[in-house]
């Protein structure tokens, strides 16, 4: 008998060495290598799959109608790019307790409302718990199909009928490979199974969703090692503490990865946003200084954001600077532009950035409503209510041109808003019907006509 041979994967991002180190040369993170076996050679060439075919011009190759299925889920569906395509792999992560098995089944409900069957694959839970899960949120079990089992070989059997539309694994960390080496959720069973439930369901034209977990730690495998075997990956942000959760999109074979699904969490289970702007808004103090509000592009779609800033004089030696939401280093370099253009003093002041609602932003076009909401904490004025700010700011303190600003400019108008504070470079550009533009071409120019600031 030949000696077993050995590697060591990192459960992070998937690094292998033939050897243990106390630390990843891929991602740095330390005690993170595991220990698989690998197949002889034999067996690889067993399973090596055989390509059949020749060969040929692209414009030969049919391309079918994709035929997408809807969840019943608007707000899903527009991450998907319009449903689910047939036979796509779908991964859903996010970390534990975010509602991913929440959004599942109400995806599965929505589902069988159109005539679809979806088989709910649960390795976490039982049978018995799914349907108190499903009581819950109110749905029509007769319609929902659940199977309990954790061994890749006995689901492969269930999904051998024709008689399922869709299928669901809930989570793809439990499952475990016959002759497979290594407990579950290891990143050789983790990699197997989705590979072994990919294949299949791709022969049959089924769609799959993967469900995987991410801890703060990483301590489980799971996403990061499974990106590239899959069409789709979907994360599912929020935090316990707060309803809102947000779906993105950051890999889609079948569509856009520019979309964004808001949802609530409420008791009866997840509720569509359908205007996420007034949820972001509903809460905003009037005549508040440092809270203004900035038109923020999530892929193709506009939403409201509240941001608040609080500068105030620090008893510490060295002042601190914390943001939630935005960029902490994007903030200090908006403080010092502050300081040398207009010759603020923030030296010795706190400052405090937030964007309300647990929402993040990442893009520069919320530059100038940052500005504009740490100017005004520091005079103590509040910026007009009716006004948004819309504007990426340089170094120089310039007021620079944003992309999307009549999708931006239509949303505050639909909201109300009835002034919009832009870059001077699109003011000329842009017709906003029922909306006042005043152009700004610097930060000073900014606090002079809009803050009140001499």
């Amino acid at each position: 008998m030949g000696r077993v041979k050995t590697q060591f994967v990192c459960r992070h991002c998937g690094y292998r060495v033939s050897k243990w180190l106390g630390r990843c040369p891929g991602c740095q993170e330390w005690e993170s290598l595991e220990e698989e076996t690998l197949p002889s050679a034999s067996a690889s060439r067993r399973g090596a799959p055989v390509m059949a075919g020749r060969p040929r011009p692209l414009s030969e190759v049919a391309v079918e109608d994709l035929g997408r299925l809807s969840t019943g889920l608007e707000e899903l569906d527009r991450v998907l790019g319009g449903g689910l395509a047939p036979g796509a792999v779908t991964l859903l992560s996010g970390e534990p307790g975010v509602g991913k098995s929440t959004l599942l089944l109400q995806a599965a409900a929505g589902l069988a409302g159109r005539g679809k069957r979806l088989l709910y694959i649960t390795g976490e839970e039982s049978a018995a718990q799914v349907r108190l899960r499903a009581e819950r949120l109110s749905l029509d079990l007769s319609r929902l199909w659940v199977l309990a089992e954790t061994r890749v070989e006995a689901i492969a059997e269930a999904l051998d009928n024709s008689q399922w539309d869709v299928a669901a694994v809930d989570s793809i960390q439990t499952l475990t490979s016959e002759g497979l080496a290594g407990a579950a959720g290891s990143p050789a069973q983790v990699r197997e199974s989705a590979a072994r439930l990919s294949a299949l369901t791709k022969g049959r034209g089924l769609p799959l969703w993967l469900v995987g977990h991410i801890t703060k730690d990483g301590s489980i495998a799971g996403p990061k090692l499974l990106e590239h075997l899959v069409d789709t990956v979907l994360y599912f942000e929020g935090d316990r503490e707060r309803s809102l959760r947000l779906l993105r999109s950051f890999k889609n074979r079948y569509g856009s990865v520019n979309e964004i699904g808001v949802f609530e969490m409420t008791g009866s289970g997840l509720g569509q946003v359908v205007n996420p702007s007034a949820l972001f808004l509903s809460e905003r103090p009037a005549g508040a200084s440092g809270s203004v509000v900035a038109p923020i592009m999530e892929g193709q779609r506009p939403l409201l954001m509240e941001i608040q800033a609080l500068v105030s004089a620090s008893p510490l030696a060295m002042p601190r600077r914390q943001a939630l939401g935005v960029d902490s280093a994007r903030v200090g370099l908006l403080a010092a532009v502050l300081e040398k253009k207009v010759r603020l003093k923030l030296f010795d002041r706190d400052i405090f950035v937030n964007v309300t609602g647990g929402a993040r932003i990442t893009e520069p076009a919320a530059d100038l409503a940052i500005v504009a909401a740490m100017a005004g904490s520091w005079a103590d004025t509040p910026a007009p209510d009716s006004t948004v700010f819309i504007g990426e700011v340089g170094l120089a303190g310039e007021v620079r041109t944003v992309a999307h600003l009549e999708a931006r400019l239509r949303e505050a108008r639909k909201m109300g808003f009835t002034r919009a504070v832009v870059p001077p470079a699109e003011a000329k550009k842009v017709a906003a019907e029922g909306l006042k533009l005043h152009s700004v071409k610097s930060v000073s120019q900014l606090l002079r006509e809009h803050l009140g600031f001499k």
